[in-house]
């Protein structure tokens, strides 16, 4: 007789392996959305950017258990819930509390939730991520490589440093001397000298790219705490990405109010100013980073600003013009709007001016972030923007 299996559109993929292959794949798959949910704590913490990508997070992931069944305790126990007792219709039925104790702050005898402290480096999870998303390709400008000193392997020696002694290629060679000395010596020596082989490296020039990301952030009175962490998921993120496409990366920081200032990154996260919004003063301050210290012709440079949309009205005009000569230079220049809760319904004055910036055709867009998920939509958009530019 032959067992047949029925598979249907709602059988979980996981199912169609072995009851251990199952289990297996069941829980890399509950791992990863622990560690999806666990995100935002993820850039929580100091110099999350600029930090070491070696470094681990602790993430909690439920315990899984195969479902058994079991002798409830006590015969003589008795239960309050829905279904005991007498009823009539009419009744107004609700859900049984759980058992606490009998007195108030004495520990209850109830099935707890077990959870496991899973430590991942913080490498191995934006892989993941990036696995997931399926990102294209970030595409460098043209004529923007330059040159690094590299140590190739090339060919062997008899001289050379012990450390890069060829054992494989030393036991060969010793092999075919016993090979033609056993002909004319009764018991050849196992190695000599002669038999040695060493790795040889030597010094050649390779072509390498080179990357600036700048990062700016409206620190005004009207940004709230949420909207910064809105803004530090998106730059962690998205830096992650560009560090997947180039040898080296250089960011910088820049916050502003009505004027702007750098900072290192412990301080841009912190920094907290009043009055009003000038985002000119990033802009040009940005500029001046990138005619001075970045050549365009040897780094692909990006752009990332935040904000909530406010800006004074007659800072219009010098914004503009700093991001059209930006445009010019960079690769990209990347626009997040930070509102928490529930959009605007109307367009802010920083979207209306990037938009107008978008039609000329610069290397610009813009996107709208009001709660986490929000952050890997505009990371896609950006990346197949930036991909089509």
């Amino acid at each position: 007789m032959t067992d047949h299996i029925t598979i249907s559109a709602e059988t979980p993929w996981y199912d169609l392996f072995s009851r251990g292959s199952r289990d297996w794949l069941r829980h890399n798959e509950k791992v990863r959305e622990a560690v999806q949910q666990n995100l935002p704590n993820l850039v929580a913490g100091p110099d999350v950017m600029t930090g070491s990508q070696d470094r681990t997070v602790q993430v909690p992931v439920h315990l899984l258990e195969h479902a058994r069944f079991r002798l409830a305790d006590s015969a003589s126990q008795t239960y309050s819930s829905a279904g005991q007792g007498q009823g009539k219709p009419g009744d107004v039925l609700r859900q049984a509390q759980p058992d606490y104790g009998e007195e108030e702050g004495e520990g209850g005898n109830n099935d707890g939730e077990v959870k496991l402290l899973l430590e991942f480096k913080v490498d191995d999870i934006i892989d993941w991520l990036w696995e997931e998303l399926q990102l294209p390709d970030l595409q460098p400008k043209r004529n923007t490589a330059v040159t690094d000193d590299e140590y190739v392997r090339e060919g062997w020696d008899k001289h050379g440093a012990r450390a890069r002694l060829d054992r494989r290629r030393t036991v060969k060679e010793a092999v075919k001397r016993r090979v033609t000395q056993e002909k004319t010596t009764e018991h050849p020596v196992p190695f000599t000298n002669e038999d040695l082989r060493f790795k040889q490296l030597v010094q050649r020039r390779k072509p390498a790219t080179n990357a600036v990301v700048i990062f700016a952030l409206d620190v005004s009175a009207s940004m709230t705490d949420a909207e910064r962490k809105l803004a530090k998921s998106f730059f962690f993120f998205v830096l992650q990405g560009i560090r997947r496409r180039y040898g080296k990366v250089t960011t910088r920081f820049i916050a502003h109010t009505t004027q702007a200032w750098e900072f290192s990154e412990s301080e841009f996260f912190n920094v907290s100013g009043t009055g009003g919004t000038g985002a000119s003063t990033a802009f040009k301050l940005a500029l001046e980073l990138i005619e001075t210290e970045y050549d365009p012709s040897q780094y692909n440079g990006y752009l990332f600003y935040a904000s909530d949309g406010e800006n004074f009205t007659e800072d219009r005009a010098a914004a503009t013009e700093y991001l059209t000569r930006l445009g010019k230079l960079l690769n990209y220049i990347g626009y997040v709007e930070t509102v928490p809760g529930s959009p605007r319904t109307s367009e802010t004055e920083m979207k209306m001016l990037c938009s107008d910036i978008e039609r000329t055709g610069a290397p610009i867009g813009s996107s709208i972030l009001t709660r986490h998920e929000d952050v890997w939509k505009a990371i896609r958009k950006f990346f197949v923007q930036q991909e089509s530019d």
